[in-house]
C-alpha cells in the first residue's frame, strides 16, 4: 500500500516536471525579436503593414522630419514621429506601428519637442502606440524594406538565396521616395520586386478591363456613312432631358423639314472639296428661319450660323511651331517619356455619337504615338458625363495595341458634362499606388471637352494641382457667341490650367481635325522640364506680411520696408489660383491692409503695398501674430501653405512666444526679420524651427535688400523638402 502511495507520487512528480518544461519551452519559444530601426529610417520604407521596432536613442532632431500629428504622413521618420506623439522619449524604445490609408491633408503641430510639419496629402498614413503585441497578431522579425536601406537593419540574417534577391530588388524597386529625398525625378526601369505583403503589394497582373455599357433604351441612334463634313440634328426626335446640347450628326433619320437642308449642305461640301477647301463645317442650315436646334437644359434654342464652309481657323502661333508629322503606326516616343497619364474623356449627350467615335480614334492615335509601356508612358481613361467612372487604369494595359482595342470597346455614358465633378474623382480616386500610380512619374491629366462643362471647375482643378497633378485642356468647338450666356464659369480654361501661355490647352475648332493635335499635345505631355503645373514654390502659398508701422521706424524706413516686402511679392506667381498675398500692418493696434483674396495680379498686388500708409505707434507683435492667425490664415485656401514674414525694428511690449505657437500649431510657417533694435530673443521666439533658418536681422533698414534672395531660397528649400505623390 505505502509502495502504491510513493510510486504514485513519484509519478505525478515527474509529469509535474515535464509539463512545467514543456511550457519553459513554449515561453522561450513565443518570446519576440524586436528589430531595431534607425532614426531616419520612413515608414513608407518598409513594407510591413504592422511591426514592432526598437528605435536607437538620439532620434529628437529636426533632419528627421515628421509630417502630421497623431496620424502621420508614411514619409516621416518613424522614431521621431514616435517622440512626437509621446510613445517614446530621445533615449529610444520599442514601439508598435499601423499602416493606415492616405489622407488628404495632414496637420503639423510642436510636441514633446518635436516640429512636426503639414503637409496637403499623401498616399499612406500610419499610427504610432506602445511596442506591446497585439493578441493574435504574429510580428515579423525582420523587416522588409522597399530599397537598398534594409542591409543596415539589424535583424535575423538571410539566408544565401534572400541576399541575392534583396539585391536584384535594391537594383529594379521603385526609387521614388530616394528621388524625393534628393529633390529630383528619377527615370527608373518598372520592373517586378520581391512580392510584398498583401496589405501593400501592387498588383502585377493584368485585371479584366472595365467597360461601361448603356441601356438599349438610351442609345443614340447608330451613325451612317453621311459625309463626315454633313452635320445634321434632328430638332424633335428622341429629345433627352437634362442635355445640355445636341449634336449628333451620325443620326440615321433626318426630320423631313431638314431634308432640303442637308441636301443643299450637302452640294456646297462637294463645291469647297472640288476647290480643294479645307471645309470645317459646324452648321446645316441655309437661312435663319430654319436653323433652330434646342439645347434642352435651357430651353434656348440656338441659332446656328448660315453654313459658310470658310477654311478652318489659323491655328495659335505655339501650334504652328509644332508641325504635326505624326502619321498613325508611328510611336514618338520610346523610354524617354515616362508620364502616369490619365485622360478624362467627354461621354456626355452633346457630343453625339459620331464625334464620341471620333474622340476615341483620337485617343487612341494618342496612345499609338506615346508607345505606352511599363518602362515608358502608363495611360488609364476616365469617362464623365452625369457621374465619372474609370474604364481602366493605369496598369490595366502596358501596350499601345491592347490600350488602343480596349479604347474602341468603351461605350458612351451620357448625361451632362460634369468637368469639376470628373476632375475631384481623379484628384481622389486615379493616381493611387493600387491602380498603378509609380511615384517618381509625373501625374498628368488630359480633359477632354466638347463645348463648354455644365458644372464648375476651378476649385477642383486648383486642388488637383495642389495635390502634384498637371491639367492639361482639350476643347473642340467652343461656345458660339449665341451661346455664352448659357457657360456657367467663363474662361473655364484660364482658371483650371495654372498657366494662361497656352502651353497647358489647346482649342481645336472642329472635331474633324482632332488629328493634328495629336503630336502638339504629346509633345507637351512628355515635355517632363515644363510640367510646372503641380505646386512649386511659387505658386502654392498664402503669404501673410506682417509689418511694424510703430514709430520708431520713420516715415522714410517704412517706404523702404514696402519696398522690401514688393520685391518678395513680385518673384512668386500670383493669382486666384497661385500664391496670393495679404498684409496687416501694426503699432499698439492692428489694422488689415489687404486680405488674400482682394487682389488676383501681380499688379495689382504690388500697387496695394504702395498705397499702404504709415500709421506709427507702440509695437504690440504679439497681438498683431494673433490678429494675422484670426484675420488672414484662418481664411487660407485648403492644402495651401501658409507663410506669415514678420518685419520689426523693436522689440514688442506684449509676449511674442504663445501667439507664436498658436500660429506655429495652426500649420503656419513663420518668418522674422528684425532691423536696428528688434531683439533677437523675440525674433527666434517668432520663427519656426529651425530658427536659424526662419530669423534674420540687419543693422539697417537699407540693408533688408539682401536678403529677398535668400528668404525666397530658404522658402523654396523647405517647399521642396516636402515629400510628393
Amino acid at each position: 500500500m505505502k509502495a502504491t502511495v510513493i510510486a504514485t507520487f513519484f509519478g505525478v512528480f515527474l509529469t509535474c516536471t515535464y509539463t512545467a518544461k514543456e511550457a519553459t519551452k513554449k515561453t522561450k519559444k513565443a518570446k519576440l525579436y524586436v528589430p531595431q530601426i534607425d532614426c531616419d529610417v520612413k515608414a513608407g520604407k518598409i513594407i510591413n503593414p504592422e511591426f514592432i521596432a526598437k528605435c536607437p536613442p538620439g532620434c529628437q532632431d529636426v533632419k528627421y522630419r515628421v509630417y502630421g500629428t497623431d496620424i502621420y504622413a508614411s514619409f516621416s521618420s518613424v522614431c521621431n514621429a514616435a517622440i512626437h506623439s509621446g510613445i517614446i522619449d530621445n533615449t529610444g524604445g520599442k514601439i508598435l506601428v499601423q499602416k493606415v490609408a492616405g489622407h488628404s491633408g495632414y496637420r503639423g503641430s510642436f510636441s514633446n519637442g518635436v516640429r512636426s510639419l503639414s503637409l496637403p496629402r499623401w498616399r499612406e498614413s500610419f499610427l504610432v502606440s506602445e511596442g506591446k503585441p497585439r493578441k493574435g497578431v504574429t510580428y515579423p522579425t525582420t523587416l522588409e524594406y522597399s530599397s537598398s536601406k534594409s542591409t543596415t537593419v539589424k535583424s535575423e540574417p538571410k539566408k544565401p538565396e534572400q541576399d541575392l534577391k534583396g539585391m536584384k530588388s535594391a537594383d529594379t524597386a521603385n526609387t521614388s521616395e530616394k528621388a524625393l529625398e534628393q529633390g529630383d525625378t528619377v527615370r527608373k526601369e518598372n520592373q517586378t520586386t520581391p512580392v510584398p505583403t498583401p496589405a501593400t503589394q501592387m498588383a502585377t497582373t493584368t485585371p479584366t478591363p472595365m467597360t461601361t455599357t448603356t441601356d438599349p433604351s438610351t442609345t443614340m441612334p447608330q451613325p451612317t456613312k453621311t459625309p463626315a463634313a454633313t452635320r445634321t440634328t434632328a430638332a424633335a426626335a428622341k429629345t433627352r432631358p437634362g442635355l445640355h446640347r445636341v449634336r449628333d450628326m451620325g443620326s440615321s433619320s433626318v426630320h423631313p423639314a431638314y431634308a432640303s437642308v442637308v441636301a443643299a449642305a450637302a452640294r456646297q461640301v462637294q463645291a469647297a472639296q472640288g476647290r480643294g477647301q479645307n471645309t470645317a463645317f459646324r452648321g446645316t442650315s441655309t437661312s435663319a428661319s430654319n436653323s433652330n436646334i434646342l439645347r434642352h437644359n435651357t430651353g434656348v434654342q440656338r441659332q446656328e450660323p448660315v453654313a459658310t464652309f470658310q477654311r478652318a481657323a489659323s491655328s495659335p502661333a505655339h501650334l504652328a511651331m509644332e508641325t504635326d508629322s505624326w502619321k498613325p503606326g508611328l510611336s514618338l516616343f520610346d523610354t524617354d517619356c515616362k508620364v502616369d497619364l490619365s485622360f478624362l474623356m467627354d461621354g456626355s449627350w452633346s457630343i453625339g455619337k459620331r464625334r464620341f467615335q471620333l474622340q476615341k480614334r483620337f485617343l487612341g492615335n494618342v496612345a499609338q504615338a506615346l508607345g505606352i509601356g511599363s518602362a515608358g508612358p502608363l495611360m488609364g481613361i476616365v469617362q464623365y458625363g452625369d457621374d465619372p467612372s474609370t474604364e481602366f487604369n493605369l496598369k490595366t494595359y502596358a501596350n499601345s495595341k491592347d490600350l488602343r482595342n480596349a479604347i474602341e470597346k468603351i461605350q458612351q455614358k451620357g448625361g451632362l458634362s460634369n468637368v469639376g465633378k470628373a476632375l475631384s474623382f481623379v484628384n481622389k480616386n486615379f493616381f493611387l499606388d493600387a491602380n498603378g500610380n509609380r511615384g517618381g512619374a509625373p501625374n498628368v491629366v488630359v480633359v477632354m471637352v466638347d463645348g463648354w462643362p455644365t458644372d464648375r471647375v476651378e476649385e477642383a482643378s486648383r486642388l488637383a494641382r495642389e495635390s502634384g497633378i498637371n491639367i492639361f485642356f482639350v476643347t473642340v468647338e467652343a461656345a458660339a457667341q449665341s451661346e455664352k450666356q448659357n457657360v456657367i464659369e467663363p474662361n473655364f480654361v484660364d482658371k483650371a490650367v495654372c498657366r494662361t501661355s497656352g502651353f497647358y490647352s489647346i482649342n481645336v475648332p472642329s472635331w474633324f481635325s482632332l488629328h493634328k493635335v495629336v503630336q502638339p499635345l504629346v509633345k507637351r505631355v512628355c515635355d517632363t522640364d515644363r510640367l510646372a503645373c503641380s505646386k512649386t514654390c511659387l505658386n502654392s502659398a498664402d503669404i501673410g506680411f506682417v509689418i511694424d508701422g510703430s514709430s520708431s521706424v520713420g516715415t522714410g524706413n517704412f517706404r523702404t520696408v514696402l519696398q522690401f516686402v514688393a520685391n518678395i511679392s513680385k518673384e512668386f506667381e500670383i493669382s486666384d489660383t497661385d500664391t496670393r498675398i495679404g498684409a496687416v500692418q501694426y503699432t499698439y493696434e492692428q489694422r488689415l491692409e489687404f486680405s488674400f483674396d482682394k487682389h488676383s495680379t501681380k499688379q495689382d498686388v504690388l500697387n496695394a503695398i504702395k498705397r499702404i500708409s504709415y500709421w506709427s505707434g507702440g509695437t504690440s507683435t504679439g497681438a498683431a501674430i494673433s490678429y494675422a492667425s484670426e484675420q488672414l490664415f484662418s481664411k487660407s485656401k485648403p492644402n495651401k501653405r501658409k507663410i506669415m514674414i514678420l518685419i520689426t525694428d523693436g522689440r514688442s511690449y506684449d509676449d511674442v512666444s504663445m501667439p507664436a505657437m498658436a500660429a506655429h500649431q495652426n500649420g503656419v510657417i513663420a518668418y522674422s526679420i528684425g532691423v536696428a533694435w528688434a531683439a533677437p530673443d523675440e525674433l527666434e521666439a517668432i520663427a519656426s524651427d529651425p530658427a536659424k533658418e526662419h530669423s534674420f536681422f540687419v543693422d539697417e533698414f537699407d540693408n533688408l535688400y539682401r536678403y529677398v534672395n535668400q528668404l525666397i531660397q530658404n522658402i523654396c528649400t523647405e517647399f521642396n523638402s516636402q515629400p510628393r505623390n
